[in-house]
């Protein structure tokens, strides 16, 4: 699986840490790691939550990714504009219960962690508690078990009802602010890293149009 991590500015400095606690988890169990940013403060590009919402957004919805780890203070702003863009159902994720509860009856694609809100002592171990229920073994089995056909039912009416009330990727790209969008993948290594992973062509080729400009 192709695991995008996001980093929003207010959060910045705890990037190497954040990209540490997943990597050492992820990648021993067979997933890559891409690290869109941020990477430091003082990095050029600089992301909001709004940005790491629209950021997943265009991960999810190219190929480029199948899962997106983001986050912010709360988690609550990062998770709120991910879950605005078509075909991204994140979850607000603060302990290992949530992340096993969330893959197992939710089995969605992205999750919004809180990286200064209760991020104190082992805050590393937790994160990797974390990612641990998330990326091992199967998710989607249901939580209680016997409840399995009907969480599946649900998720499926769900992704219906987003499809029916979203725009799709391509004119939700289109339609939004252009210099916000620029913004959005001015990032050290979005160029490297999406158009080498990407498989939906109409992205691919605006967003070229849009990095070139």
């Amino acid at each position: 699986m192709k695991i995008a991590l996001i980093i929003e500015n207010s959060q910045a400095a705890k990037s190497e840490a954040v990209h540490a606690a997943l990597t050492a988890v992820a990648e021993p169990l067979g997933h890559q790691v891409f690290h869109y940013g941020m990477y430091a403060p003082e990095d050029k590009a600089s992301l909001t939550y709004v940005m790491n919402g629209l950021l997943a957004g265009i991960l999810l919805n190219s190929g480029a990714a199948d899962f997106v780890v983001t986050g912010c203070g709360t988690g609550m702003g990062s998770m709120l504009a991910s879950n605005s863009m078509p075909g991204v159902f994140c979850g607000l994720v603060i302990d290992p219960t949530d992340a096993f509860l969330f893959g197992q009856i939710n089995d969605g694609n992205a999750i919004s962690m809180p990286y200064a809100k209760g991020f104190g002592w082992a805050a590393e171990l937790n994160l990797q508690d974390v990612y641990r229920k998330l990326f091992d073994g199967e998710r989607g089995l249901g939580y209680p078990r016997e409840r399995a056909e009907i969480m599946r039912k649900n998720r499926g009416i769900l992704k219906d009802l987003k499809a029916v009330t979203c725009n799709d990727m391509l004119t939700v790209l289109k339609s939004i602010d252009q210099d916000l969008l620029k913004a959005t993948v001015a990032g050290e290594k979005f160029q490297e890293y999406f158009f080498a992973n990407a498989t939906d062509e109409g992205i691919r080729e605006y967003l070229k149009g849009v990095v070139s400009a």
